[in-house]
């Protein structure tokens, strides 16, 4: 039997958020490709009818249980991914914004195989897909008066 894949038509929104308590941050260890098995941003794909803030919202705490306030947008960045004959198997334009989280237990969905709250030191020390490592960076690097950034 021959397996058919299916290649996008066109890229697809994915909008995701730094969330942080104090000075950690949220990251979550993918457990389905692509990137399966590094650690990532809570986030997901933008639903039909659903703006890009209301999904953020909604897949932080679909993935995660928790609550979150916005706080402001961090970047927007493209992240595509070649098959063996360099065709686009995957293509997303991503938002991400900085999220300050309202709780502090989470509860995974089980689309993660685990899940911890990480100071900028452990961080660096992680696997993870170069577009969480920029959008960490640039959270980090972020304004000095930022509670992480004390």
């Amino acid at each position: 039997m021959k397996v058919r894949r299916v290649y996008p038509s066109a890229p697809l929104v994915g909008a995701g958020a730094v969330v942080y308590r104090g000075k950690k941050v949220l990251l979550l260890r993918r457990r389905f490709p692509p990137n399966e098995g590094k650690w990532a941003l809570p986030g997901g794909l933008v639903e039909l009818g659903e703006g890009v803030e209301q999904a953020v919202l909604r897949e932080v705490e679909e993935e995660t249980g928790l609550r979150v306030k916005l706080e402001r947008l961090l970047g927007v960045s493209t992240d595509i991914h070649l098959d063996g004959a360099s065709r686009p198997r995957y293509h997303y334009i991503l938002v991400d914004y900085v999220a300050r989280a309202l709780g502090t237990r989470i509860e995974p969905n089980g689309e993660s195989s685990d899940s911890g709250w990480f100071s900028r030191a452990e961080v660096k020390k992680l696997s993870m897909t170069k577009g969480t490592r920029k959008a960490l960076e640039r959270f980090f690097s972020g304004p000095r008066t930022a509670p992480w950034a004390r």
